[in-house]
């Protein structure tokens, strides 16, 4: 089914500018307003919007550790403005596009969006009429703050490469892939659900090496600089803690239950044919791909 209208909320102006003029689409409506702004979102909200997909965040690490409080006003009083309009005007569905920093959090912007998890499952005991439902994901090749860009613009300004810790390892997935899983969660889910991307992990210093043999030459150098403030060498998308009540829902996706209690419309969570996940943590660590399946995302992503 094709929507009657997209609304694209952002006070990314130059953003909105381009995303306008590549798509030409009249179906787009591009609206600069900040989740800031309780009023800004209502006047969007009130037009009967059916589906919500939350994804304004401050996402970089080390501008969170030295910014936290306006860390804290986008990403959670950001997303409370967004679930307080969206029960309001009682939109159908809210969708809360989460991140692997989530999980077990070191850094602000992990406690951030961790608190941005618990704050939209428990919304559903808010209302009867909005069914919110969260996705959990890690690094997407070519999205905004993506490595593989950063990667791409060192080797051509600087013919280098700059690695933080030769141990980490990250997930990965194509743009593509994750928004055809990020609307398969949204068809799938009813309530209350955490679905989590089933996504490889690779070493980031093979990452590097393919980017060298893409973009480089013989005298690409890699750096060591180490771990930054906030950094993982591991990302995890499942805990240990959340594994006793994580299922596995298909091939893409695992989905984890909520801890609180949702009325008897979250059916799919209570399913008996579903599997229980047979780890104790899903961690970038134990998924580890080799560099042949990286290289194949990096040109399916048109690097």
């Amino acid at each position: 089914m094709h929507p009657n209208k997209i609304f694209i909320f952002s006070r990314g102006e130059l953003a909105q500018v381009n995303m306008e003029r590549k798509f030409q689409d009249k179906t787009l409506e591009f609206v600069i307003g900040d989740i800031r702004d309780r009023e800004a979102i209502d006047n969007v909200m009130r037009k009967d919007i059916d589906m919500v997909y939350h994804m304004a965040a401050l996402k970089h690490v080390p501008i969170c550790e030295n910014h936290p409080q306006e860390t804290v006003k986008t990403n959670i009083n950001g997303t409370i403005n967004l679930i307080n309009s969206a029960i309001k005007y009682k939109v159908k569905k809210f969708v809360d596009v989460s991140t692997d920093k989530a999980v077990s959090p070191i850094n602000l912007y992990g406690y951030t969006k961790a608190i941005g998890e618990k704050i939209t499952i428990q919304a559903n005991n808010q209302t009867d009429d909005t069914d919110f439902v969260c996705v959990r994901g890690g690094n997407v090749i070519g999205s905004n703050g993506s490595v593989v860009p950063l990667f791409i613009n060192q080797i051509q300004k600087n013919n280098k490469i700059t690695i933080t810790d030769t141990n980490m390892t990250r997930f990965f997935l194509t743009l593509s892939q994750a928004i055809n899983l990020l609307f398969q969660a949204t068809i799938d889910s009813t309530r209350g659900e955490t679905f989590v991307m089933n996504m490889p992990s690779f070493y980031m210093t093979n990452i590097a090496d393919v980017i060298i043999s893409e973009y480089g030459n013989e005298y690409t150098e890699k750096v060591i600089i180490g771990k930054r403030e906030g950094e993982k060498i591991h990302e995890v998308l499942i805990s240990t803690a959340e594994a006793a009540r994580s299922f596995i829902f298909n091939k893409n996706y695992f989905i984890i239950k909520p801890e609180l209690k949702i009325d008897e419309k979250t059916i799919s969570l209570y399913r008996k044919d579903l599997e229980r996940v047979d780890f104790t943590e899903f961690s970038s660590n134990t998924n580890i791909k080799d560099k042949n399946l990286f290289e194949s995302l990096l040109r399916e992503s048109g690097f």
